[in-house]
């Protein structure tokens, strides 16, 4: 018994001995960056989706975390637009501002960059591909709301993948008689779309670019039906990495957390949550086998004021909203893989832009406070 109580205080005194770290310390430059942007996903979001799981989530498996503040550039609370332009171009801007410095002057974004250095770049979102967050990191323009006008920059900073819904902006449009759909055919792309065949009928090779539209403008909920996410997450990082030997960038958004929030709706958030963190799963499978691949995952604010009450239990949560609109809590940021630990602590949401920049390799961006 004496022995077997000194083993015990010796492995007290040595917890690393039993304790084994969750990562390996993350020294060397990632060779790909995976940005995984949940849409209005507080803490309180990621906490619902917990407890309505079975107290658990593939988000568990980031090693490393912290806070990210939010606000745009004269606006506390921000939207989608300015916080995704933040974290695509490393400045702030004004609320539903798309790839635009305050003075409405194009920034150029981590993923133009990254196409310029050679990588291969990716887009992935369960909303339409030209909403604001996917807009953000393509596009430039002056007001999200004009999605006819964010499509183009689709054909003229061709993606090697692309998948989400908005093909009416590609091929319906009113404001001229472009069809971006058939431009993006002649530029070689491996096409397909909702009305022809489900995502999951496809094998896309490395050999083209490929492009999949999930709606006509905005994709059904997943409580309606949705389910490409976690399979457009599974392909992804296989598929890029055929693309170019020197490596990609993808973002890839959960859309419809905010929507949910938006109408109050937990039951739909908390769907929308779980789908968004098996995509997750797929993702951190991929970066795990891979060895070289910076996954990060955060939010572009807070959606609802989101609150789990009193009375709640494991699968039977009593949640409230404080608002029907955004909030500006801080949100939540995970990292996994080389360069992780570049991520632990507090954070502005334009830091994230200016440490993937240094991981890597690109030049800087000009002085965003000069413009």
């Amino acid at each position: 018994m004496i022995a077997q109580i000194c083993l015990f205080l010796s492995l007290l005194a040595a917890p690393e001995t039993f304790l084994k770290p969750a990562h390996k310390p993350a020294n060397a430059r990632p060779k790909n960056i995976i940005l995984l942007i949940g849409d209005g996903m507080g803490l309180t979001q990621l906490t619902a989706g917990l407890y309505s799981n079975q107290n658990h989530l593939e988000i568990e498996r980031f090693p490393v975390s912290g806070l990210v503040k939010t606000h745009a550039h004269n606006r506390l609370i921000t939207d989608s637009g300015a916080a995704a332009t933040a974290l695509a171009c490393g400045c702030k801007t004004y609320n539903s501002a798309i790839g635009v410095y305050k003075n409405k002057k194009p920034c150029r974004t981590i993923l133009e960059q990254a196409r310029a250095q050679g990588l291969a770049t990716g887009l992935i979102a369960s909303c339409s591909i030209t909403h604001a967050t996917p807009a953000a990191f393509i596009a430039h323009v002056p007001d999200r709301a004009d999605m006819e006008a964010i499509a183009p920059f689709f054909v003229q900073t061709p993606l090697d993948l692309l998948i989400g819904g908005g093909l009416n902006y590609f091929q319906q449009r009113k404001s001229d008689q472009r069809n971006l759909y058939q431009e993006l055919n002649a530029m070689g792309y491996q096409l397909g779309n909702y009305t022809e065949t489900s995502l999951d009928q496809f094998k896309p090779s490395g050999n083209k670019p490929f492009a999949w539209f999930s709606a006509a403008e905005e994709p059904e909920s997943v409580q309606n039906g949705r389910n490409y996410l976690p399979l457009a997450a599974r392909m992804a990082g296989p598929f890029l990495r055929q693309r170019s030997e020197k490596g990609f960038f993808l973002m890839l958004e959960g859309s419809q957390i905010d929507w949910a929030c938006h109408k109050n709706n937990a039951p739909y958030a908390i769907k929308e949550m779980l789908d968004f963190d098996a995509a997750i799963g797929e993702i951190l499978n991929f970066a795990a086998a891979d060895g070289q691949t910076l996954v990060l995952l955060t939010a572009d604010h807070e959606t609802g004021g989101m609150a789990i009450k009193q009375g709640s239990e494991l699968d039977s949560l009593n949640i409230a909203f404080a608002s029907d609109q955004h909030t500006a809590s801080l949100v939540p940021l995970f990292a996994f893989g080389p360069g992780a630990d570049q991520f632990s602590g507090f954070f502005d949401n334009t830091d994230l832009f200016f440490i993937m920049q240094k991981l890597l390799g690109f030049p800087a961006n000009p002085n965003p406070s000069k413009n």
